[in-house]
């Protein structure tokens, strides 16, 4: 099939709009979201005015008559791996709800896959503001957009598509800023031609604005794999680059290396993801405290290095709950399906500890993970744990009370605080590094 007739035969909807419901006020009071209902509409005029999408096509989704009938979580799963742009609308409430936090995570997991089969960006995310939101009140994943709201209009900028709408003497700025937002829309729409995915599994999906928290959230990814210049001997280059962090497991399914795609998952869960290579980590001091949690991902192959696995062995010598091993596999890799059995037993002698440690979603992931969708499937439930673990040993350091004042009889962490999730605190234990800053390290 021709690109021109793939794009003829594309009657996907052009966009999910993305919002909190807001409660009603008093017992029979108005529906508060007939104001949404009419953006919706006016959005869906202009997108069938814009494309050439035939009578009965969805120009848009909104989720009005589904959220409580009966099997509302596959078909909003089912919407969200086919519309081609995600469009959010921010106010405090949309960022205070799990729901929608669900929403954004499952569109954005869905570009990240896009951005790592074709190497291509993939942002298909075009927010609206439907109460102003200042930059600082925003989650991780919402505060990274790169978009521009003064162009649909200063009062729009001001008072939020909510304010346009209620006020008369604003029609005319409403009708300009929901023109503009329809154009951009469909301009995003068909640049991005972002691809259809699995349906996310909704009732399990974690939200993208994570618990809410005031402080960084940090997360490592350190990666233990060769690079081309250091590769065993008959080992396929076509997996490795300039250094450890250029490793692509899944090509040629992927064409981008797994750390940035890992990175990308971890950001969209509202963490602030660093990357570096083992190899080049310095071992840390098993007497200090833990600085952030840490999810290390190993390639088998690169036990074959006689330095390196004893390196690893040592690191698993130490009990760190708050790391975690996740095994990137691809059994579609000759090489790897051959010599699948000696290499699992060697990283299994050298780390036991940490092949055998942790949730079952930690030890499944341990035992390999055999493609892409099936790691940013498992790579939350990973993170989700060493980041209870990192809470709950930092609060064994903290430091001890001043003289004269009795320790708790349990464990209570003292001292300036760093909030790190919901009602979670931790000691801010020391200076950060430069590497712990949510520095840009991603490829395209």
């Amino acid at each position: 099939m021709s690109d021109s007739a793939q794009r003829a035969a594309d009657h996907r909807p052009y966009f999910f709009l993305s919002y909190a419901h807001t409660p009603r006020y008093g017992a029979g009071g108005p529906d508060p979201d007939m104001w949404v209902e009419r953006l919706f509409r006016d959005l869906c005029g202009h997108v069938m005015a814009m494309t050439d999408l035939p009578a009965g096509a969805q120009a848009g989704f909104i989720d009005r008559e589904i959220r409580s009938g009966e099997g509302w979580s596959e078909r909003l799963g089912e919407v969200l791996a086919n519309c081609r742009v995600f469009v959010p609308l921010f106010s405090p409430r949309y960022f205070a709800s799990e729901m929608c936090g669900k929403e954004w995570y499952a569109f954005a997991q869905r570009a990240i896959y896009h951005q790592a089969k074709s190497n291509r960006s993939a942002e298909a995310i075009v927010p609206a503001l439907w109460v102003p939101m200042p930059p600082e009140q925003l989650p991780g994943p919402a505060e990274r957009l790169q978009f521009n709201h003064g162009a649909f209009g200063d009062r729009y900028v001001t008072d939020g598509l909510y304010g346009l709408i209620k006020l008369r003497i604003f029609a005319e700025e409403y009708e300009a800023a929901v023109y503009e937002l329809a154009k951009r829309i469909v301009s995003v729409a068909d640049t991005t031609r972002i691809a259809s995915g699995s349906p996310v599994d909704y009732r399990h999906a974690p939200s993208a604005f994570g618990k809410r928290a005031s402080g960084p959230r940090p997360m490592h990814l350190t990666i233990a794999a060769p690079t081309r210049h250091d590769l065993p001997g008959g080992r396929s280059p076509d997996y490795y680059g300039k250094q450890s962090q250029d490793w692509n497991p899944y090509h040629p399914e992927s064409a981008r290396p797994l750390a940035y795609v890992a990175q990308d998952l971890v950001r969209s869960l509202n963490y602030q993801a660093t990357i570096s290579s083992f190899d080049h980590e310095v071992p840390p001091d098993p007497q200090q405290p833990p600085t952030r949690p840490e999810i290390l991902l190993v390639d088998r192959w690169a036990l074959e290095d006689d330095d390196r696995c004893a390196r690893l062995a040592a690191f698993d010598a130490e009990p760190r709950p708050w790391v975690s091993v996740v095994v990137p596999w691809n059994r579609d890799d000759p090489q790897s399906r051959i010599s699948e059995a000696q290499l699992v037993e060697k990283l299994e002698r050298a780390m036991p500890h940490q092949m055998r440690q942790g949730r079952p979603a930690c030890r499944a992931a341990a035992r390999g993970v055999l493609s892409m969708e099936a790691f940013g499937q498992m790579l939350p439930q990973v993170v989700e744990s060493v980041a209870q673990e990192y809470l709950r040993h930092a609060a064994v350091y903290a430091p001890a009370p001043p003289v004269g004042v009795s320790r708790p009889e349990r464990p209570r962490l003292r001292g300036p605080m760093v909030e790190y999730g919901a009602n979670h605190y931790v000691p801010h234990l020391r200076a950060a590094s430069p590497d712990a800053e949510d520095t840009d390290d991603s490829q395209s």
